[in-house]
């Protein structure tokens, strides 16, 4: 605390102080007047005892003096003695009225302010005692000597104070140890007379300007100039200059520029949290955010939200985190967005640290027929809910506790793909919206109209499983679409995402986005791999068939380049036979020209990458360079087999694995394969499996996504900038530009999906932004008609 003793403070923080001292000693005075309260009574008992005393020693005194004792002569009493009883009984009958009347006490305290010393005024009890005092010696003749009577009484007249030299009568002397007690703690309250000078009065004020923090250095931080201003507005619109393509060096040395000439000077080191940092390796944003807190912390005042932003966020009545994992495709429907998700739930829901809820798509009965393979449909929710979870406990191997709810969605024929109906944030109750993971952010809010996913829930993470740009290049005027696209979901993922994770560079760069594998494989390819490797320990022949190829027949899938490289290559790759499982709409187109150019493809039937039928085979060939990241890469891996696959970042993760055998050119691929046909693979590691499964999948993104920090209730990030941060935090009253910006694109999008119009010019399936009648139905819902 400072030392502000030395000086005086400046006038208007001396009227305020003054004011809180006041209400300092007013409850230092209650507590002072209460002791007080508490001596009188004690007093007034006293004077009651000696009252009783008095009338038993009279009533003594005269019935000894009518009544003789029997068998006693006595001498009869004078009558003087008589004379003195009949004088004396009045008066000590008027002291006792006067110490247990309750005015006694009242006219006490009449003068009892803080202005006042306090004083009592003893000198009638003092005049009453002597006077009877000296009628009962005159009468009595007990021959008083003033100067050497040990029975001396002394009133001293400037204090007030009853003084008894020897023995004395037993009354007096308590009562005059009572006076002296309650005289000494009277003294203790001249002070309020004097208060504005004493010493106590001045540490009274340096606590209470310690305890409000109206410290001298608060009220001299000096305002924002406009260089300072300009800084932090370019420092805020880094995320724009990111999506016009600004190179960031070049706006980092223009806020460098701007605060160079205040950098040095002493007014950075005004702030209260500069005191515990270090500048000398702090960079120029850093110096910038606490300026700037410090200014606001000394204004006092709070930011409370903006024109489109809510601030109002949920939380759970059980304290428990509640996690909402939404997803754009549910089991039987073979694809990385159905089976991932899944696998992602039940590994969260392992950890008691949170509630867990999968929300997949629910599909009309004709949309069904068209998705789900072998013609299998569900007439009710319960119904396909008991397929996704007998499938799950299967390969998992125990009961995942996580519960499964469902949107309505359609089917979109030209995108294949299944596009949400209504606004999906609804399904999930607003008591569990705590932290929502959108697996594929972009995908689940091209045609979003609803509410704010960032403003319902406190935390969300999107997860970016395919390359869009990739398929829409591929289709005419793919350029011009690609184009659009890109910026669509760089604004959905800006608008509806905390924090986004890419699965691979192969992914657009979205904002906010890191680049994290967060996916595992199905654990029952792990125990396939583990069962090959002690085949071939006991020397058995583990693979007895050479490559296969296995995914969905579309060209964007890799068949396209697969063909390309065979036809090239058909003399160099003479013998070399490819099975292929797929089933898809372009099946038939791709078989025709695999026939055209006599390629050696056998062409099979789609089945699940886990059938006994596909164990033996040792080569796995995927050229395909559309993915994000191959899950059929990661699951031949597990199981022991060589991948040939190219050189892409889609395939960056899996380089670490010796089996893994990437190529560049064509001529690469031949080698490859000979390599592959003619060597056998090494045993995975321990460590390299548990790289592969979805525990190490689970670690990962709980680190990247930050929800490990949330889940434990820490700061969402680190270092001494989140030390600032937190500290900063309550003075911050400027809404940051980023989330202005962010909040503006919602709104716009909000405005945009709401016309019927613009949103069929887009692509967007007719009545996508309600759910129908046979949705309200089949998930027992409100019509579509009675929806506000």
């Amino acid at each position: 605390m400072l030392n502000l003793g030395a000086e005086r403070p400046p006038p208007q923080l001396a009227t305020g102080t003054a004011e809180k001292a006041l209400s300092f000693i007013s409850k230092g005075w209650r507590e002072v007047r209460d002791s007080a309260d508490a001596d009188l009574r004690l007093m007034r008992k006293r004077a009651n005892s000696f009252k009783n005393l008095a009338d038993r020693e009279l009533e003594h005194f005269l019935n000894s003096a009518a009544i003789p004792p029997s068998g006693a002569a006595l001498p009869s009493p004078s009558i003087a003695e008589f004379e003195l009883v009949k004088r004396i009984q009045p008066k000590l009958s008027a002291i006792r009225r006067a110490y247990s009347s309750p005015e006694f006490g009242r006219r006490v305290l009449e003068k009892w302010t803080p202005k006042a010393t306090i004083r009592i005024d003893l000198s009638a009890i003092k005049n009453a005692i002597v006077s009877e005092v000296d009628e009962v010696g005159s009468a009595l003749d007990l021959s008083w000597d003033e100067d050497q009577s040990k029975d001396k009484i002394r009133w001293e007249e400037g204090r007030g104070e009853l003084i008894q030299e020897g023995k004395g009568w037993e009354p007096i002397r308590i009562l005059k140890t009572r006076l002296k007690e309650f005289e000494r703690k009277s003294q203790s309250t001249e002070i309020f007379g004097t208060f504005k000078s004493s010493e106590f009065i001045e540490k009274v004020k340096l606590s209470l300007q310690s305890i409000c923090k109206e410290t001298e250095e608060s009220t001299n931080v000096p305002p924002l100039d406009i260089p300072e201003l300009l800084a932090h507005l370019v420092k805020q619109s880094w995320p724009l200059f990111d999506h016009l393509g600004i190179r960031r060096d070049i706006y980092v040395k223009m806020v460098e520029t701007l605060c160079s000439r205040h950098r040095d000077q002493v007014m950075y080191h005004h702030s209260p949290y500069a005191k515990e940092q270090s500048y000398e390796n702090e960079k120029i944003s850093d110096e910038l955010d606490l300026r700037i807190a410090s200014v606001l912390h000394n204004t006092g005042h709070h930011y409370e939200g903006g024109f489109w932003t809510s601030f109002v966020k949920n939380e759970s009545a059980d304290k428990k985190h509640h996690v909402a994992i939404v997803t754009t495709a549910s089991l039987p429907w073979m694809t990385g967005t159905a089976v991932n998700p899944l696998f992602r739930a039940a590994y969260l829901a392992k950890s008691a640290k949170q509630a867990v809820t999968l929300v997949v798509p629910w599909l009309c009965k004709s949309d069904q027929e068209l998705v789900y393979p072998n013609n299998l449909s569900f007439s009710s929710p319960e119904a396909q809910e008991a397929y996704i979870r007998n499938w799950l406990e299967e390969r998992v191997g125990f009961k995942a506790d996580f519960k499964i709810s469902f949107y309505p969605g359609k089917f979109s024929k030209e995108r294949r793909s299944i596009i949400p109906a209504g606004d999906t944030s609804q399904f999930i109750p607003s008591k569990e919206a705590d932290i929502a993971i959108l697996e594929e952010p972009e995908h689940l809010n091209w045609y979003h109209h609803g509410k704010r996913w960032t403003d319902k829930f406190n935390h969300v993470v999107g997860i970016v499983h395919t390359n869009y740009l990739e398929y829409i290049k591929r289709e005419k005027n793919g350029a011009i679409q690609a184009f659009l696209v890109k910026h669509i979901n760089n604004m959905v993922t800006r608008a509806y995402c905390h924090k986004v994770l890419r699965l691979s560079a192969a992914t657009q760069d979205l904002p906010k986005s890191v680049i994290c594998n967060v996916h595992g494989v199905n654990p029952k390819f792990l125990r396939i791999g583990e069962k090959v490797a002690a085949e071939r320990v006991h020397g058995q022949q583990a693979f007895s068939k050479g490559a296969y190829f296995l995914g969905k027949m579309v060209w964007a899938k890799g068949y396209r380049e697969l063909i390309d490289l065979l036809s090239k290559h058909k003399s160099d790759l003479e013998g070399f036979k490819l099975d292929v499982y797929g089933n898809g709409e372009d099946s038939k187109e791709v078989q025709s020209v695999a026939q055209k150019l006599d390629l050696n493809l056998n062409f099979l039937r789609g089945r699940d990458h886990a059938d006994d039928s596909l164990h033996e085979y040792k080569v796995f060939v995927n050229p395909s360079i559309s993915d994000v990241l191959c899950t059929a890469t990661a699951e031949a891996l597990a199981m022991g087999k060589f991948v040939i696959c190219a050189d892409h970042p889609s395939n960056e993760f899996f380089r670490a694995f010796p089996n893994c055998l990437t190529y560049k050119t064509s001529e690469d691929f031949v080698a490859r394969v000979k390599e592959a046909m003619a060597t056998e693979p090494q045993p995975l590691t321990p460590e390299q499996r548990h790289n592969l499964s979805w525990e190490a999948a689970t670690q990962r993104f709980m680190e990247y996504s930050e929800l490990d920090k949330i889940l434990n209730n820490e700061e969402p990030m680190n270092g001494d900038k989140a030390i600032c941060s937190r500290k900063a935090k309550k003075s911050i009253s400027v809404p940051s530009l980023s989330d202005v910006v962010d909040g503006g694109l919602a709104f716009a999008h909000y405005c945009f999906t709401g016309n019927e119009i613009l949103r069929l010019t887009t692509g967007a399936i007719p009545g996508s932004r309600d759910y129908s009648k046979q949705h309200s139905v089949d998930l027992r819902l409100l019509p579509p008609q009675a929806e506000s």
